[in-house]
Protein backbone atom coordinates (compact mmCIF):
# COMPACT_ATOMS: atom_id res chain seq x y z
CA UNK A 1 0.00 0.00 0.00
CA UNK A 2 1.48 3.33 -1.03
CA UNK A 3 1.91 6.12 1.50
CA UNK A 4 0.02 9.41 1.17
CA UNK A 5 1.99 12.42 0.05
CA UNK A 6 1.61 14.03 3.48
CA UNK A 7 0.46 13.10 6.96
CA UNK A 8 -0.78 15.11 9.94
CA UNK A 9 1.85 17.06 11.90
CA UNK A 10 2.93 15.44 15.16
CA UNK A 11 2.34 18.30 17.57
CA UNK A 12 -0.33 19.69 19.85
CA UNK A 13 -0.13 22.80 17.66
CA UNK A 14 -2.04 21.31 14.77
CA UNK A 15 -0.27 23.55 12.24
CA UNK A 16 2.36 26.26 11.79
CA UNK A 17 1.23 29.70 12.98
CA UNK A 18 -2.36 28.46 13.39
CA UNK A 19 -2.76 27.84 9.65
CA UNK A 20 -5.66 25.77 8.37
CA UNK A 21 -4.81 22.11 7.87
CA UNK A 22 -5.05 21.03 4.22
CA UNK A 23 -3.95 17.48 3.47
CA UNK A 24 -6.04 17.06 0.32
CA UNK A 25 -3.46 18.35 -2.13
CA UNK A 26 -5.58 17.45 -5.15
CA UNK A 27 -8.16 20.03 -4.11
CA UNK A 28 -5.87 22.61 -2.56
CA UNK A 29 -7.05 26.20 -2.20
CA UNK A 30 -4.14 28.22 -0.86
CA UNK A 31 -1.89 31.24 -1.28
CA UNK A 32 0.79 30.05 1.17
CA UNK A 33 1.26 26.36 1.91
CA UNK A 34 3.53 24.93 4.60
CA UNK A 35 5.10 21.54 3.89
CA UNK A 36 7.10 19.60 6.46
CA UNK A 37 9.96 17.57 4.99
CA UNK A 38 11.66 15.87 7.95
CA UNK A 39 13.85 13.37 6.10
CA UNK A 40 16.82 13.96 3.82
CA UNK A 41 19.30 11.59 2.16
CA UNK A 42 21.46 9.79 4.70
CA UNK A 43 25.24 9.60 4.42
CA UNK A 44 25.47 6.94 7.15
CA UNK A 45 23.09 4.66 9.08
CA UNK A 46 23.03 7.14 11.96
CA UNK A 47 21.77 9.87 9.63
CA UNK A 48 18.48 8.11 9.01
CA UNK A 49 17.13 9.41 12.30
CA UNK A 50 19.13 12.52 13.17
CA UNK A 51 17.63 15.27 15.30
CA UNK A 52 16.83 17.44 12.28
CA UNK A 53 13.90 15.14 11.50
CA UNK A 54 12.23 16.62 14.59
CA UNK A 55 12.52 20.23 13.37
CA UNK A 56 9.19 20.59 11.50
CA UNK A 57 7.36 19.49 14.65
CA UNK A 58 9.46 21.74 16.89
CA UNK A 59 9.00 24.79 14.65
CA UNK A 60 5.22 24.28 14.65
CA UNK A 61 5.35 23.79 18.41
CA UNK A 62 6.86 27.28 18.76
CA UNK A 63 3.90 28.90 16.96
CA UNK A 64 2.53 30.68 20.00
CA UNK A 65 6.00 32.07 20.69
CA UNK A 66 6.01 33.56 17.19
CA UNK A 67 2.52 35.05 17.28
CA UNK A 68 0.09 34.90 20.17
CA UNK A 69 -2.85 34.79 17.77
CA UNK A 70 -2.93 35.57 14.03
CA UNK A 71 -5.14 38.65 14.32
CA UNK A 72 -2.75 40.56 16.60
CA UNK A 73 -0.78 43.50 15.22
CA UNK A 74 2.84 42.65 14.42
CA UNK A 75 5.47 45.37 14.06
CA UNK A 76 7.67 43.24 11.79
CA UNK A 77 5.04 43.40 9.07
CA UNK A 78 3.09 46.51 10.14
CA UNK A 79 -0.12 44.59 10.70
CA UNK A 80 -1.45 41.12 11.55
CA UNK A 81 -0.13 38.00 9.84
CA UNK A 82 -2.58 38.09 6.92
CA UNK A 83 -2.85 41.89 6.88
CA UNK A 84 -6.59 41.85 7.62
CA UNK A 85 -7.20 40.05 4.31
CA UNK A 86 -9.98 37.49 4.75
CA UNK A 87 -9.45 36.24 1.21
CA UNK A 88 -5.85 35.05 1.79
CA UNK A 89 -5.56 31.30 2.39
CA UNK A 90 -2.66 30.16 4.59
CA UNK A 91 -2.57 26.39 5.04
CA UNK A 92 -0.38 23.67 6.47
CA UNK A 93 -0.18 20.55 4.31
CA UNK A 94 1.44 18.37 6.96
CA UNK A 95 4.63 16.31 6.73
CA UNK A 96 6.02 14.14 3.94
CA UNK A 97 6.31 10.62 5.43
CA UNK A 98 9.21 8.22 5.06
CA UNK A 99 9.05 4.50 4.37
CA UNK A 100 11.90 2.20 5.43
CA UNK A 101 11.01 -0.21 2.64
CA UNK A 102 11.48 2.62 0.12
CA UNK A 103 14.38 4.73 1.44
CA UNK A 104 14.16 7.41 -1.26
CA UNK A 105 10.41 7.48 -1.68
CA UNK A 106 10.03 10.57 0.50
CA UNK A 107 12.03 12.56 -2.08
CA UNK A 108 9.53 11.52 -4.74
CA UNK A 109 6.60 12.39 -2.47
CA UNK A 110 8.12 15.78 -1.58
CA UNK A 111 8.49 16.67 -5.27
CA UNK A 112 4.94 15.54 -6.02
CA UNK A 113 3.51 17.45 -3.06
CA UNK A 114 5.37 20.60 -4.09
CA UNK A 115 4.07 20.27 -7.65
CA UNK A 116 0.52 20.15 -6.33
CA UNK A 117 1.13 23.21 -4.15
CA UNK A 118 2.51 25.12 -7.13
CA UNK A 119 -0.33 23.94 -9.36
CA UNK A 120 -2.74 25.47 -6.84
CA UNK A 121 -0.97 28.81 -7.25
CA UNK A 122 0.43 28.77 -3.71
CA UNK A 123 3.86 29.69 -2.40
CA UNK A 124 5.44 26.64 -0.73
CA UNK A 125 7.13 27.19 2.63
CA UNK A 126 9.09 24.04 3.43
CA UNK A 127 10.30 23.06 6.90
CA UNK A 128 13.26 20.68 6.92
CA UNK A 129 14.92 18.37 7.79
CA UNK A 130 18.45 18.68 6.56
CA UNK A 131 19.52 20.66 3.52
CA UNK A 132 19.16 17.66 1.23
CA UNK A 133 15.41 18.39 1.17
CA UNK A 134 15.97 21.37 -1.13
CA UNK A 135 16.85 19.01 -4.00
CA UNK A 136 13.41 17.40 -4.52
CA UNK A 137 11.63 20.67 -3.79
CA UNK A 138 13.52 22.53 -6.53
CA UNK A 139 12.87 19.74 -9.04
CA UNK A 140 9.18 20.60 -8.79
CA UNK A 141 9.89 24.11 -10.10
CA UNK A 142 10.81 22.97 -13.62
CA UNK A 143 7.97 25.03 -15.13
CA UNK A 144 8.49 28.01 -12.80
CA UNK A 145 11.78 29.41 -14.12
CA UNK A 146 13.96 31.17 -14.61
CA UNK A 147 14.78 31.01 -10.92
CA UNK A 148 17.23 32.94 -8.81
CA UNK A 149 18.41 30.88 -5.84
CA UNK A 150 19.13 33.00 -2.77
CA UNK A 151 20.96 30.91 -0.20
CA UNK A 152 21.77 31.76 3.43
CA UNK A 153 24.30 29.35 4.89
CA UNK A 154 27.61 29.10 6.69
CA UNK A 155 28.63 26.48 4.11
CA UNK A 156 29.01 26.32 0.35
CA UNK A 157 27.01 23.10 -0.35
CA UNK A 158 28.69 22.38 -3.70
CA UNK A 159 29.92 18.82 -3.01
CA UNK A 160 29.23 16.49 -5.94
CA UNK A 161 28.76 13.49 -3.67
CA UNK A 162 29.40 12.22 -0.15
CA UNK A 163 29.66 8.46 0.37
CA UNK A 164 28.09 8.03 -3.07
CA UNK A 165 25.07 10.18 -2.20
CA UNK A 166 24.64 13.03 -4.68
CA UNK A 167 21.57 14.79 -3.28
CA UNK A 168 22.40 15.02 0.40
CA UNK A 169 22.86 18.00 2.66
CA UNK A 170 26.29 18.97 1.28
CA UNK A 171 25.15 19.12 -2.36
CA UNK A 172 21.93 21.16 -2.79
CA UNK A 173 23.49 24.19 -4.46
CA UNK A 174 25.57 22.12 -6.89
CA UNK A 175 22.44 20.20 -7.82
CA UNK A 176 20.54 23.48 -8.19
CA UNK A 177 23.26 24.78 -10.51
CA UNK A 178 22.58 21.83 -12.84
CA UNK A 179 18.91 22.67 -13.27
CA UNK A 180 18.38 24.41 -16.62
CA UNK A 181 15.80 26.80 -15.16
CA UNK A 182 18.16 28.12 -12.46
CA UNK A 183 19.60 31.38 -13.78
CA UNK A 184 21.38 32.97 -10.82
CA UNK A 185 22.71 31.83 -7.45
CA UNK A 186 23.53 34.20 -4.60
CA UNK A 187 25.09 32.66 -1.48
CA UNK A 188 25.14 34.77 1.69
CA UNK A 189 26.70 34.32 5.11
CA UNK A 190 29.51 31.87 4.35
CA UNK A 191 32.19 31.59 7.01
CA UNK A 192 34.53 29.14 8.74
CA UNK A 193 34.89 25.70 7.13
CA UNK A 194 32.52 22.92 6.16
CA UNK A 195 32.65 20.00 3.76
CA UNK A 196 33.84 22.08 0.77
CA UNK A 197 37.31 21.66 -0.71
CA UNK A 198 39.13 24.09 -2.97
CA UNK A 199 37.57 22.39 -6.01
CA UNK A 200 34.03 23.13 -4.87
CA UNK A 201 34.85 26.79 -4.25
CA UNK A 202 36.44 26.99 -7.70
CA UNK A 203 33.45 25.27 -9.30
CA UNK A 204 30.95 27.62 -7.64
CA UNK A 205 32.82 30.71 -8.83
CA UNK A 206 33.30 29.26 -12.31
CA UNK A 207 29.55 28.65 -12.59
CA UNK A 208 28.95 32.27 -11.66
CA UNK A 209 27.59 31.97 -8.13
CA UNK A 210 27.87 35.20 -6.17
CA UNK A 211 29.57 34.28 -2.89
CA UNK A 212 29.08 36.89 -0.17
CA UNK A 213 30.80 35.90 3.05
CA UNK A 214 29.35 36.89 6.40
CA UNK A 215 32.26 39.28 6.83
CA UNK A 216 31.59 41.05 3.56
CA UNK A 217 27.91 41.23 4.47
CA UNK A 218 28.71 42.89 7.78
CA UNK A 219 31.06 45.33 6.03
CA UNK A 220 28.70 46.41 3.23
CA UNK A 221 25.25 45.74 4.72
CA UNK A 222 22.23 43.85 3.39
CA UNK A 223 21.05 46.77 1.26
CA UNK A 224 24.24 46.49 -0.79
CA UNK A 225 23.76 42.73 -1.08
CA UNK A 226 20.20 43.26 -2.31
CA UNK A 227 21.55 45.63 -4.96
CA UNK A 228 23.61 42.73 -6.35
CA UNK A 229 20.57 40.49 -6.77
CA UNK A 230 18.92 40.91 -10.18
CA UNK A 231 15.69 42.91 -10.13
CA UNK A 232 12.40 41.42 -11.26
CA UNK A 233 13.46 37.87 -10.53
CA UNK A 234 11.63 34.80 -9.37
CA UNK A 235 13.41 34.03 -6.13
CA UNK A 236 13.64 30.78 -4.24
CA UNK A 237 15.03 31.41 -0.75
CA UNK A 238 16.76 28.55 1.03
CA UNK A 239 17.88 29.20 4.60
CA UNK A 240 20.24 26.86 6.40
CA UNK A 241 19.86 27.65 10.10
CA UNK A 242 23.62 27.68 10.63
CA UNK A 243 23.86 30.58 8.20
CA UNK A 244 22.31 32.75 10.91
CA UNK A 245 24.35 33.83 13.89
CA UNK A 246 24.07 31.46 16.87
CA UNK A 247 22.89 34.35 19.03
CA UNK A 248 19.50 33.97 17.29
CA UNK A 249 19.91 30.41 15.96
CA UNK A 250 21.75 28.29 18.54
CA UNK A 251 20.08 24.97 17.71
CA UNK A 252 22.40 23.77 14.94
CA UNK A 253 25.05 21.08 14.56
CA UNK A 254 27.89 23.47 13.72
CA UNK A 255 27.40 26.93 15.23
CA UNK A 256 29.87 29.52 13.96
CA UNK A 257 30.15 33.08 15.27
CA UNK A 258 29.67 36.02 12.94
CA UNK A 259 26.64 34.82 11.00
CA UNK A 260 23.68 36.60 9.42
CA UNK A 261 21.63 38.43 12.04
CA UNK A 262 17.87 38.14 12.28
CA UNK A 263 17.57 41.81 11.31
CA UNK A 264 19.66 41.19 8.18
CA UNK A 265 17.66 38.10 7.23
CA UNK A 266 14.42 40.02 7.71
CA UNK A 267 15.70 42.82 5.49
CA UNK A 268 16.66 40.28 2.82
CA UNK A 269 13.14 38.81 2.81
CA UNK A 270 11.43 42.19 2.62
CA UNK A 271 13.88 43.33 -0.05
CA UNK A 272 13.36 40.25 -2.24
CA UNK A 273 9.59 40.59 -1.99
CA UNK A 274 9.85 44.17 -3.25
CA UNK A 275 12.39 43.38 -6.02
CA UNK A 276 10.41 40.63 -7.70
CA UNK A 277 8.48 37.55 -6.61
CA UNK A 278 9.52 35.04 -3.97
CA UNK A 279 8.14 31.77 -5.32
CA UNK A 280 9.24 29.48 -2.51
CA UNK A 281 11.21 29.23 0.70
CA UNK A 282 12.71 26.57 2.92
CA UNK A 283 14.30 26.58 6.36
CA UNK A 284 16.52 23.62 7.22
CA UNK A 285 19.09 22.16 9.63
CA UNK A 286 17.57 23.09 13.00
CA UNK A 287 18.36 20.57 15.73
CA UNK A 288 15.72 21.03 18.45
CA UNK A 289 17.72 19.15 21.07
CA UNK A 290 20.43 21.83 20.81
CA UNK A 291 17.98 24.73 20.90
CA UNK A 292 17.69 27.16 23.80
CA UNK A 293 14.27 28.33 25.00
CA UNK A 294 12.83 27.56 21.51
CA UNK A 295 14.86 30.49 20.16
CA UNK A 296 15.91 28.79 16.90
CA UNK A 297 12.40 27.52 16.18
CA UNK A 298 10.89 30.88 17.04
CA UNK A 299 13.39 32.64 14.76
CA UNK A 300 12.44 30.29 11.93
CA UNK A 301 8.78 31.07 12.51
CA UNK A 302 9.48 34.81 12.53
CA UNK A 303 11.18 34.54 9.14
CA UNK A 304 8.15 32.69 7.74
CA UNK A 305 5.86 35.34 9.21
CA UNK A 306 7.91 38.09 7.58
CA UNK A 307 7.65 36.43 4.17
CA UNK A 308 3.87 36.04 4.44
CA UNK A 309 3.16 39.52 5.73
CA UNK A 310 5.55 41.33 3.39
CA UNK A 311 4.33 39.43 0.32
CA UNK A 312 0.73 40.39 1.05
CA UNK A 313 1.73 44.01 1.67
CA UNK A 314 3.68 44.03 -1.60
CA UNK A 315 0.51 43.25 -3.53
CA UNK A 316 1.21 39.65 -4.49
CA UNK A 317 -2.48 38.82 -4.13
CA UNK A 318 -4.19 42.09 -4.97
CA UNK A 319 -5.76 40.47 -8.02
CA UNK A 320 -7.95 38.44 -5.67
CA UNK A 321 -9.76 41.53 -4.34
Amino acid sequence: MSLPLTVLPKTNHKSLLFAELALDLDNLDADFAVLGMPYGAAYSPQDYNNDQVNAPTAIRQASDRVIRTPERFDFDIDGPLLQNRTDIRFVDCGDVPADLSDPRGHYVRAEQATRKILAAGAIPIVLGGDHGITNPILRAFDDQGPLTIVHIDAHLDWRDEVNGVKDGLSSPIRRASELPYVKDIIQIGLRASGSARQQEADDARKWGAQIITAYELHDIGMDAVLDRIPDGGRYYLTIDADGLDPTCMPGVAGPAPGGVSFVQARKLIHGLVKKGRVVGMDIVEIQPARDFNQLSCMTAGRLVLNLIGSAIRAGYFDGKR
